[in-house]
């Protein structure tokens, strides 16, 4: 095996994208192999390229080609280790898809990953936005991560509080150029409480008694309902949620819902404040299905953004700009963007 994996030329970006923007890369390599890691960033130190790690590419914006080096980390395998009868660890590697994980995790009859089944991208991708869905994160389960630390050029794990976890924020976040993930330790249980405080996953199971419920019943519930709210990328490209659900002070939410006796917020614990729901915020601004020649607005999901055709990641991000604006002017609540805008790249 060679330690330096093929490196390609001017490589078509659209495949690597859930958004199926069109970008080249000046160069291109897929790892397959732990050992080819530390050999393709020597090849990119060595030109002096900046370089791009992507994994499924369902939490990007391309903006331009790359002019540097794009690495797709493509590192397989699945381990269990530390079991008990109670609980296990689940080892993924960073080249692993997220969705096909959930479902492996569930058919095994381990419980905590279940509510974050359909979730595009691959296993390194997940604890860099701290991925989450229906009242559950990613930090829920995550024990450590196997990173390489390009300031040292050497492997470290890094405990889940080392990882800085926050509200789709991270470490791998904050320090974009310092960290490549390379494997996810995941606690899992036979018996954790199901999350299903969540309207529509109660609704789903009706009066279903939750003893009768497995991992699996969860995870599929958790598919119908994301498949009746949210396009499939492969059929309509886009990136999820576009937009993080804003918090706010209790005072600025009572302020609001004094002005908008039906706005959808969740108070957080600890009287860490509210949390808003920014698809609602954004359909009563009257974006919720719009679309121009390019890009859009899903007709049944106002926080994902569309790819109608063609579009380019300019014209994406113009589209994000104009609705940021509208809810910044009727609400006076800023968005923050949730996908990372490339080239922003080290």
């Amino acid at each position: 095996m060679k330690t330096l994996p093929e490196i390609r030329e001017r490589v078509d970006l659209t495949p690597y994208n859930t958004l199926a923007i069109a970008a080249s890369a000046r160069y291109f390599a897929r790892i397959t192999h732990r050992e080819q890691v530390g050999a393709t960033l020597a090849w990119a130190d060595e030109k002096n390229l900046p370089v791009l790690i992507v994994g499924g590419g369902s939490n990007l914006v391309f903006r331009t080609d790359i002019d540097g080096l794009v690495v797709h980390m493509a590192l397989a395998g699945r381990h269990w280790r530390d079991i008990s009868i109670e609980a296990a660890t689940l080892v993924l590697g960073a080249g692993e898809n997220w969705h096909d994980a959930v479902l492996y995790a569930a058919r095994s009859g381990y419980r905590g990953i279940e509510n974050l089944a359909l979730i595009p991208g691959t296993c390194g991708a997940a604890p860099v936005q701290n991925i989450g869905a229906y009242g559950v994160e990613l930090a829920d389960t995550l024990v450590c991560a196997t990173v390489l630390d390009r300031s040292t050029g050497k492997q470290i794990t890094l405990s889940a509080e080392a990882c800085n976890f926050a509200y789709r924020d991270s470490l791998f976040k904050q320090q974009p150029e310092r960290y490549l993930i390379l494997d996810v330790h995941l606690r899992l249980s036979r018996s954790r409480p199901f999350q299903l405080g969540y309207g529509e996953l109660a609704a789903y199971f009706g009066d279903t008694p939750v003893a009768k419920l497995n991992a699996e019943d969860v995870a599929e519930a958790v598919m119908a309902v994301r498949r009746r709210k949210l396009p499939d990328p492969q059929r309509l490209p886009n990136a999820g949620s576009f937009f993080k659900n804003p918090v706010v002070s209790q005072e600025v939410f009572e302020q609001l819902q004094s002005r908008f006796s039906d706005l959808v917020a969740y108070p957080l614990p600890h009287d860490q404040g509210v949390k808003l729901a920014a698809g609602w915020l954004i359909e009563q601004c009257g974006w919720k299905g719009y679309r121009n020649k390019w890009v859009g607005v899903h007709n049944r999901q106002a926080l994902v953004l569309i790819n109608h055709g063609d579009g380019s990641g300019e014209q994406l991000l113009a589209l994000a700009q104009e609705i940021r604006e509208s809810v910044q002017a009727r609400f006076g609540v800023e968005l923050e963007q949730e996908p990372l805008t490339q080239p922003a790249i080290h």
